[in-house]
């Protein structure tokens, strides 16, 4: 698993920090994004990128459960048969333009994944009606998650309090922008055929029938004993104590916690009740807002 992340991790970790604080970031169709995973160039060749329509993508906002979830994509794609992992970086808009050469002479199935909103990822996905597995957490533990995770890393915007990553973090000035406009680009597509959301919380809560779902909903064709094998191997816990494996010197920061309330640690009632009404003006009402069980996760 190693060889997936090894390089993207030992640049984010090694990397001197000689950049200035507004060099961090560029902006690509308004969204911020860091520069020293992502480029124009990048996000340019990544348009006409053509996903397949076996492919497996998985979508999610930065620290919502991204890496958790991949492992577990690519442990029933690869990991239960013993199959050779592929070496590529997965995420589509990280890397340079020559990435896509080398994904391209991938054989099926293949997993990838994204941060970008929807209407950010390249148009051959609703062409070839790609299965499309988004994954969500709640935006105040995701927000808390993404203030330590930029503190660690030196070539990362980095915050001097709380307070300041929570103000960019509304304001959507943080790297991928926007939680909320990712969350609204989705919410009119959450009951396409080829679309499925999950959230983080509940495959904290039920894991195995996390698995289940993922594994009926790309076809995959797991056995009962396959499933409970990934589900033993897949519970967060176990993904953190194997990550200097699969993620390198990065592991301990990509796996950091991943507690449901954690937010609590951090919000003031100020900024909790600011958070509330956001989410109420955003996804109010929507059938994506009450799947996101709100009220339970983000509530005093």
């Amino acid at each position: 698993m190693a060889k997936r992340f090894e390089g993207i991790n030992e640049k984010l970790a090694t990397l001197p920090n000689d950049r200035a604080p507004e060099e961090l970031l560029f902006t690509h169709k308004g969204v911020p994004y860091p520069s020293v995973l992502c480029s124009p160039q990048t996000f340019q060749a990544m348009e006409t990128f053509q996903l397949r329509a076996d492919d497996l993508l998985m979508v999610a906002y930065p620290k919502c459960g991204t890496n958790w979830t991949f492992e577990i994509l690519h442990d029933m794609m690869f990991g239960i048969h013993g199959k050779e992992l592929p070496t590529f970086v997965p995420v589509l808009e990280f890397g340079t333009p020559d990435k896509f050469e080398i994904i391209n002479q991938i054989p099926p199935r293949r997993v990838l994944t994204t941060h970008v909103y929807r209407y950010h990822i390249p148009r051959s996905m609703e062409v070839n009606k790609v299965k499309t597995l988004v994954v969500f957490r709640n935006p105040k533990d995701t927000a808390v998650s993404l203030f330590h995770f930029c503190n660690t890393m030196s070539v990362l915007p980095s915050y001097s309090s709380w307070d300041e990553c929570f103000k960019h973090f509304m304001t959507g000035k943080v790297m991928w922008g926007s939680w909320f406009d990712n969350a609204i680009s989705w919410k009119e597509h959450i009951d396409d055929d080829n679309v499925m959301v999950l959230m983080f919380e509940d495959m904290k809560a039920d894991l195995a029938a996390a698995v289940k779902k993922i594994n009926n909903f790309f076809e995959i064709n797991l056995t009962e004993e396959q499933m409970q094998l990934i589900t033993q191997r897949g519970h967060f816990k176990s993904m953190k104590e194997k990550s200097p494996e699969s993620h390198g010197i990065l592991g301990s920061h990509v796996f950091r916690k991943g507690d449901v309330g954690d937010w609590k640690n951090y919000f003031s009632e100020a900024q909790s009740r600011e958070m509330d009404a956001k989410f109420e003006e955003c996804l109010g009402g929507t059938k994506l807002g009450e799947l996101m069980n709100y009220k339970i996760h983000c509530k005093s």
